[in-house]
């Protein structure tokens, strides 16, 4: 069922709960007042019901139809077209579910038309019948309420967005390897919270600097300014959050540099201990390798060697090699190999 809730309104009290749009219609001829007809993704025969009503202009009803539009405040003669991106935080999965709806403000009716599950719009209904006062004032008054029930619903957000960049900031410290990617996805939702917030600023001064030219009640403008410095801080916060997780990926991005930097000096070291290594086992080696090389010549034992009948032949041999690894070990010595 797309009606949602659907009411007539004489001086700030419901005086009928039409069950049908042309009941809605008809109720409001006779009784007069305004009419808030509230909607859940209406199909586009009963928007058009809506147009031919009330006089909606073309264009604002492709927009309805279409949906998923972005922020804006459009006004067409008597009536104004406006398109919010209400957001909740989901405790549960540390996500932000963004919303839309849309509002038509006529001179005596207002239709809300929403796109998704939030805002619930039954609270504000219920916050102007307790206050009749309040809803006497007409469609305004509902355009004004809407406004201050998405910014307060803006506050749980903006707390929760700002929990979980605290907790960046202790995962970027600790060496998390999922840091990153958790910073990359609280960016795109933060980005998405300001083009939430950021259009709504423009959207009530235009209110604001139209209230006098449309006769909005002084009390009302009072509240409306209240509502845009709620809007102004909220918007603050979304734009320092976004700073912080820069910085913050920043700050990870120089730890990461940091961490390589310090295995790669590791491995340089250690690749220096072994080639300090190669080269005492090298230069042993050779050392060895010397009178190995003399002990193998005269163990071949040719007949014609002439040292083999000499007989000092023995005594030359291991002078030989005694002499060769010497100077070998004060080569490499010198060389610093040992």
């Amino acid at each position: 069922m797309t009606i949602v809730d659907n009411a007539v309104y004489v001086d700030g009290a419901r005086v009928d709960t039409p069950p049908s749009l042309d009941c809605t219609y008809r109720a409001l001829r006779e009784h007069g007042g305004m009419a808030w007809i509230g909607l859940y993704r209406p199909d586009a025969a009963e928007v058009e019901s809506l147009a031919d009503e009330f006089g909606l202009h073309h264009l604002a009803v492709e927009d309805t139809i279409a949906a998923h539009q972005r922020p804006k405040l459009e006004r067409y003669d008597q009536t104004l077209f406006v398109v919010l991106r209400p957001a909740r935080y989901l405790d549960d999965v540390e996500k932000v579910e963004f919303g839309e709806v849309h509002l038509f403000v006529g001179p005596d009716f207002v239709v809300t038309i929403r796109h998704a599950e939030s805002p619930d719009l039954a609270q504000v209904r219920h916050r102007l019948e307790a206050d009749p006062e309040l809803l006497k004032l007409g469609p305004e008054a509902v355009l004004y309420a809407i406004l201050d029930q998405i910014v307060d619903d803006y506050l749980p957000v903006a707390a929760g967005l700002e929990n979980d960049i605290d907790e960046i900031e202790n995962q970027v410290f600790t060496g998390d390897p999922d840091v990153a990617k958790r910073i990359y996805d609280l960016s795109g939702e933060v980005i998405d919270f300001q083009r939430a917030t950021h259009p709504l600023v423009t959207i009530l001064e235009a209110l604001e600097r139209g209230s006098d030219k449309y006769r909005v009640d002084l009390e009302l403008q009072r509240h409306l300014r209240d509502v845009l410095d709620h809007t102004l801080r909220v918007v603050e916060r979304a734009d320092s959050f976004r700073s912080h997780l820069q910085t913050a990926l920043t700050v990870h991005a120089t730890l990461v540099a940091q961490q390589q930097n310090e295995e790669m000096r590791r491995l340089t070291l250690t690749s220096l201990a072994q080639n300090e290594e190669v080269k005492k086992i090298s230069a042993w080696a050779a050392i060895l390798f010397a009178p190995t090389l003399v002990g193998t010549v005269y163990g071949m034992n040719f007949a014609d060697m002439p040292e083999l009948g000499w007989q000092f032949g023995y005594p030359m041999a291991v002078l030989l090699m005694v002499a060769t690894s010497v100077t070998l070990y004060l080569v490499f010595k010198r060389q610093r190999w040992l």
